[in-house]
């Protein structure tokens, strides 16, 4: 194991690709172990063959649709006409725009773009330090993968064979307690420095602007609905949001020509294919587990180590917040899970609970030099350098290392939803 482990970290900084390293590490192992290699091309194929796994390009597709169709902006301008005038109003809008844009894309990176494309030029432009600015927008962003739908507990799902739908409800309660936490601290914040709001809208304006902005503002009703009514399974509902978001840009909004639309599937094909070759990669890591008999050796040194519940849960977190410096969300979750989950049974942790416990740490991970995916993102659409990005998220990294506190503390944030009290 350790063999693996220091081939794919020696592959990683040598900039071969996450996929590749983790899919080269893993076949020099069975190779030395003298394994059926016929069975690695069965078992990359089965892993993809999924029908919960067509949710994944399903909700990328729909993000892109959103960021280049018009949608995000209409919803970006009805926002700022309701919430503009509060102090810090320029940074509660960027905050509710992420929210609104999480629950449809389910992705991060794809969140912090479609937004700070839009937020960053006008925050700065009304006096915001460009740093605050950049680090609002990167931790806005990672709301993407907390609010449902989201692509890693999509993947956390199908890794530990729970219910999707019931991983979405979790997330609800903890992701719009996130929101409202990143809104009270950007007011605050915007007191302390002097920020002002924009002048108050009319309300025939606001009404004008949320008119226009109606059809954007449903779909995150019509997908979250579908699947909590049980009427389309998540999968289905990425169609949904598909066909929904393509017919709002182009006969409505009249914002999508057949260029963007070339544009929306490239981009989108990119990413899917990123993660589905991670999850191929991931497979055969899980092969070698399973041949090697990992997870009950950990089990076994852990029961024997005497460690107890608390214990384990802070280097499980310690653990997740460094991988989250070098690796992708997808590659943290396909390559610990499958180690995990018989140590959290014997814990007696709730594997929903954890589901958002782990997400959360994805989040920070996400915006943690040197490689947070958001940082990149921000810093490419902003054109600044990485250093001045990272300045700025550093609050936000504390604020939400708290917030991660506050919800493995009280697992009912989770468990309610999805569960009722008696969880």
């Amino acid at each position: 194991m350790l063999t693996l482990l220091i081939s794919f970290f020696v592959l990683i900084f040598l900039r071969v690709p996450i996929a590749i390293s983790l899919a080269l590490a893993t076949i020099l192992m069975l190779f030395m172990a003298d394994f059926n290699m016929n069975m690695m091309p069965q078992r990359m194929f089965t892993a993809l063959d999924s029908f919960p796994m067509m949710a994944i390009p399903g909700f990328v597709l729909a993000g892109a649709i959103m960021a280049r169709g018009g949608i995000s902006k209409y919803l970006i301008e009805a926002l700022r006409a309701w919430v503009g005038h509060l102090p810090g109003g320029l940074s509660v809008v960027t905050i509710l725009a992420c929210g609104i844009f999480a629950a449809i894309s389910g992705s991060s990176p794809a969140t912090a773009a479609a937004i700070g494309s839009i937020m960053i030029p006008a925050l700065v432009a009304a006096g915001y330090e460009k740093k605050y600015a950049l680090g609002l927008v990167a931790a806005g962003g990672t709301l993407g993968i907390l609010i449902p739908p989201s692509v890693p507990l999509i993947i956390y799902g199908i890794t530990s064979e729970e219910s999707i739908g019931k991983l979405f409800m979790a997330g609800v309660i903890p992701g719009l307690g996130l929101l409202a936490v990143l809104i009270v601290a950007a007011i605050v914040y915007a007191k302390m420095q002097g920020y002002q709001g924009d002048e108050k809208a009319t309300w025939e304006e606001r009404g004008r602007k949320s008119l226009k902005a109606i059809w954007g503002a449903f779909l995150p009703v019509l997908i979250l609905g579908t699947i909590y009514s049980g009427v389309v399974t998540p999968t289905e509902s990425a169609i949904i949001a598909v066909v929904y978001g393509l017919i709002v840009s182009i006969f409505i909004y009249r914002e999508l020509s057949w260029k963007d639309f070339r544009q929306i599937l490239v981009e989108s094909i990119n990413v899917t294919a990123m993660i589905f070759l991670i999850i191929g990669a991931a497979s055969l890591f899980g092969l070698y587990l399973t041949n090697e008999q990992v997870p009950q050796k950990v089990g076994a040194w852990i029961a024997e180590s005497g460690m107890n519940k608390w214990i384990f849960m802070l280097i499980v977190n310690l653990l997740f917040f460094i991988l989250g410096m070098f690796l992708e969300a997808v590659s943290i979750i396909l390559i610990t899970l499958p180690i995990l989950l018989p140590i959290l049974k014997h814990f007696g942790i709730d594997l929903y609970h954890f589901a958002i416990i782990m997400v959360i740490n994805l989040e920070l991970g996400m915006i943690t030099p040197p490689v947070g995916l958001n940082l990149f993102v921000v810093a490419g659409i902003a054109k600044e350098k990485l250093g001045m990005v990272v300045r700025g998220i550093i609050p936000f990294i504390v604020l939400m290392i708290a917030y991660l506190v506050v919800v493995i503390l009280f697992p009912q944030l989770s468990l309610w939803l999805p569960f009722g009290i008696g969880k």
